[in-house]
Parts: structure tokens; C-alpha cells; sequence
């Protein structure tokens, strides 16, 4: 696997990118001999945020890649053992580190995936201190692109079938951009603005003029028909630097055909529809209309039903920063031990914050084709002739979520094309009722625990003094 550095992780440098806490609980591991406790780690969501009734699952690329390539350099261990906190610490642990190497498992549920609050996204299975250190990187690929690509999807059910572009490089570190461009796409972009999300992700890039250009020339008629000289019938003129209804007029008497202008200000649903009257009296009804200006999937919603003749939508700050939602609630949390050859399952019981134990399953039910329900249920628990209860309705197919993707520290997971991803997402999108695809507040999609998670769960309570521990 080849991952392109995003500019601010040195090459080789990956053990370091990680949250302090992770690296003093690895050393008191290793100093109270816990170290290689067999660990389950679920990674999930907790609580959608607001008016969100899906994700759309994204970041499993880059998990994958720092899962298989993580590592110390002697740099880091020396950097390391300057700090105070870890002064005392003992031989074990820089030897661990300088020849760290994930060994584990991890399941996963393939990028494009539909998924919703409270279900394992990603479960990794490994030596207590290797499950523990990968934490935090783990989240940073999960929690910024799932929330970007559950931000497409909402923008794209939007826009009724007309093109999205991601417009939001300049808005971001260029990391951070880089993925946001990436995890647009997944969910249903048509492309991005980044010619870097391009060249390393065969994303389609896309881009016109600024108004720079328009004033670096005398007038704007110039400008145009310089432009249109260049690029000829590929031309999408700005046509809002100075007065948004001439600058249309210039751009349609333009000498031959144009792919359209773009509408960047004003008020977008009159503009858009005086701009369509002049493209087509001037016969250039094959110019499409482009706009952008802080636009999000409500405005697009809005526009679009006051009859806004616009054909595609350029979302820039609100889609690369997701910006009604900027943070995402991904948790990574214990949910078993082996020690002694002994299974211990594990659980939080904090308030709004309870997690449930054990390795688990997440089943997904479909009637007449459209998802009917989820149901989180342990590992194993409907393998062989036992079958999830709903699956007894022949109307209806139940199937698991979560794939195997590394075993003993090694892919076995067939990575697909970002295309085959994407389609994922939009088949995810259309099985989906319709009320769970509006852009507003709506009950929660059903998710059920499983009889034996549910058993198992008690059990735990009860084995714990019903949470007093």
C-alpha cells in the first residue's frame, strides 16, 4: 500500500503521531507485565450529530496503511526518553518501541458502508500495548473523513442529480484538504478543485477563473474573449466581478459554444434564472450554469425548490469543513481482555457514555430491497445453522457488516478503487428509506442488540456488583 504523506508526518515517523496518554499507559503496561494482553478495541460513534440520520463510513484506506507501516525510529526514542514522565521508564518499553510492529486483527466495515451511532465501524484485536498505541491515528482518519463524506452524501441527495464539486482546499491544512477531497468523493462528489486529490487519487478536478483574472484585463469583454481564446468551447466565464447580468450577456456573445459561467454572489435563484435566459436567447443553450458562495445542502434544497436554474453546485468551506457539524463523535473503547487464556469482557457504564462488551457483529436487515434495520450482536453468535431472527422472512436478506482486513499484522483485505467505493456509498444512499435521506431531524434508523450481546452485557453488570467496581 502507498500513502501519500499529507506534509506533516515525516516518513517513518508514524509510532510519534499519537496522543501522549497512549504512550504512558504502553509504559505502565510494560512495567506491570500487562503488556501483552489479548485486547478488543471497538471504534465507533456514539451520537450522530445534529439533523444526521446516516454516515457514510470513510478513512479505512488510511487506517490501513498506518496499521501495516507504524513504527519507532531511534529519533523518537530518543526524544522520548527526554521527557520527564519518562524517566523511570524501564528497558521493556524502549525495546518494544524500537521494534514495534502491529501483530494483530482488525475487522472493518468497507469504506461507502451506511452506518449509524453505536456500531463497531472498526474492531482491532491485538497485544494490549499495540491495541492501546494505535488509538488516536486510528480516529483522525475515521472522524474527519466519515464526517466529510456523510457531508457529501447530505449535499448530493441535495443538488436531485446535478454535480457537486468540492471547493474547500484553501479553506484547510493541505492535509486535511487532501482528504477532504478524497472523502467527498466517497460520498458522492463528482470532483474536487484539488489537483493533488487528482494526480494521487484519480479524483476529477475541476476549476474556472478567479475574478483576478478579469481584472487584470482593461474590461471585462477582454478578459472573456481572451479566455475563450485559450480554452475556446472549454470556457466557463465568472461573469459576477462587476455586474453579474452584463457579465452573462458578454460571456453568451462569446464566438462559439462555452461549457457555462459561474454565478459566485448575489442573490443565486433570480441571477441563475435571468443568467438561463440569456444563454438560451443567445443560443448557447448548451451553457451550463456553475455556482458557488457559501453554499451547503440547505441552501441547494432551497434553491433548487424556488426553481434556481443552477446545473452544478461548487460547496467549498461547508463541505471540506463540514461546518454545521465540524466535529464527529468516533470513540475508541476496551471491550474485551484475554488473560490467562481467559475471555474478560469489558464495559463502561458512565453516563451517556455506557459501551458494551465482548467481539461483536453488525447484522443488516433488507426487505424489498431497502434497509430494514441493524442489529449488533456477537462475533459468531449466528454462525452455522442459527440465523438472525428477522433473516427467517424469506422477503427479507440479513447480512454481516464487518469484514476481516488484517490478520496477524497483514493485509487480507482487497483494497478497491475509490470509483468502486463511491458506488458503494450511492447504493448505501438509494437502499435507505426515503425519510432517513431528507436533510432534517428524523427518528432513529432501528438498531437492536442481539439476545446473546444483550445476556452478555448483564452479565458483566452483575459480575462487576452491578457497576459499583
Amino acid at each position: 500500500m502507498k500513502e501519500p504523506s499529507s506534509g506533516l508526518v515525516p516518513e517513518g515517523r508514524l509510532g510519534i503521531a499519537t496522543d501522549l496518554y497512549q504512550l504512558t499507559m504502553a509504559n505502565g503496561y510494560c512495567a506491570l507485565g500487562k503488556e501483552d494482553e489479548r485486547a478488543t478495541f471497538d471504534l465507533f460513534v456514539r451520537k450522530l450529530p445534529s439533523n444526521r440520520s446516516y454516515l457514510v463510513v470513510a478513512g479505512l484506506e488510511q487506517a490501513l496503511h498506518y496499521l501495516l507501516n507504524v513504527s519507532f525510529t531511534e529519533e523518537d526514542i530518543r526524544f522520548l526518553k527526554g521527557k520527564p514522565v519518562f524517566r523511570k521508564a524501564g528497558k521493556a518499553l524502549w525495546d518494544r518501541l524500537r521494534n514495534f510492529k502491529f501483530t494483530g486483527d482488525a475487522w472493518a466495515m468497507p469504506e461507502g458502508t451506511i452506518a449509524f451511532g453505536g456500531e463497531p465501524l472498526l474492531t482491532i484485536e491485538a497485544p494490549l500495548l499495540e491495541a492501546q498505541l494505535v488509538e488516536t491515528y486510528l480516529l483522525t482518519c475515521y472522524n474527519h473523513q466519515t464526517k466529510i463524506a456523510s457531508k457529501a452524501a447530505r449535499c448530493v441527495e441535495a443538488a436531485r442529480g446535478r454535480p457537486i464539486i468540492e471547493f474547500g482546499m484553501r479553506r484547510t491544512d493541505i492535509g486535511a484538504a487532501l482528504r477532504a477531497a478524497r472523502a467527498a468523493f466517497v460520498g458522492g462528489a463528482a470532483g474536487s478543485s484539488n489537483v493533488m486529490a487528482e494526480a494521487l487519487f484519480g479524483i476529477p478536478s475541476y476549476g474556472t477563473h478567479a475574478h483576478s483574472w478579469v481584472m487584470s484585463f482593461d474590461t471585462e469583454e477582454e478578459a472573456f474573449k481572451a479566455y475563450f481564446q485559450v480554452y475556446g468551447k472549454e470556457t466557463v466565464a465568472l461573469v459576477d466581478t462587476y455586474d453579474t447580468i452584463r457579465g452573462a450577456e458578454r460571456a453568451a456573445h462569446l464566438p462559439g459554444p462555452i461549457r457555462g459561467i459561474r454565478l459566485d454572489s448575489g442573490d443565486l435563484l433570480s441571477l441563475s434564472r435571468e443568467a438561463r435566459a440569456i444563454l438560451d436567447a443567445a443560443g448557447k443553450k448548451e451553457g451550463r450554469i456553475f455556482a458557488t458562495n457559501d453554499l451547503n445542502e440547505y441552501r441547494i434544497t432551497d434553491l433548487l425548490a424556488g426553481g434556481a436554474r443552477i446545473d452544478i453546485f461548487g460547496v467549498g468551506t461547508e463541505l471540506a469543513l463540514s461546518a454545521d457539524a465540524p466535529s464527529l463523535g468516533g470513540v475508541y473503547k476496551l471491550a474485551e481482555l484475554v488473560r490467562n487464556g481467559k475471555r474478560c469482557p469489558k464495559l463502561k457504564l458512565s453516563k451517556d457514555k455506557a459501551t458494551s462488551p465482548g467481539r461483536k457483529q453488525v447484522y443488516r436487515s433488507y426487505e424489498a430491497g431497502m434497509m430494514d434495520g441493524d442489529m449488533v450482536a456477537l462475533r459468531g453468535e449466528y454462525d452455522g445453522r442459527t440465523s438472525p431472527p428477522s433473516a427467517i422472512n424469506s422477503r427479507q436478506a440479513f447480512i454481516p457488516l464487518l469484514v476481516p482486513v488484517v490478520r496477524k499484522g497483514k493485509l487480507v483485505y482487497k483494497l478497491p478503487s475509490l470509483v468502486r467505493i463511491r458506488e458503494r456509498a450511492i447504493r448505501g444512499r438509494e437502499a435507505l428509506p426515503e425519510r432517513f435521506r431528507r436533510n432534517e431531524a428524523d427518528p432513529s434508523y432501528h438498531i437492536s442488540m442481539s439476545p446473546g450481546l444483550h445476556r452478555l452485557t448483564e452479565e458483566t453488570i452483575k459480575g462487576m456488583g452491578g457497576g459499583k467496581k
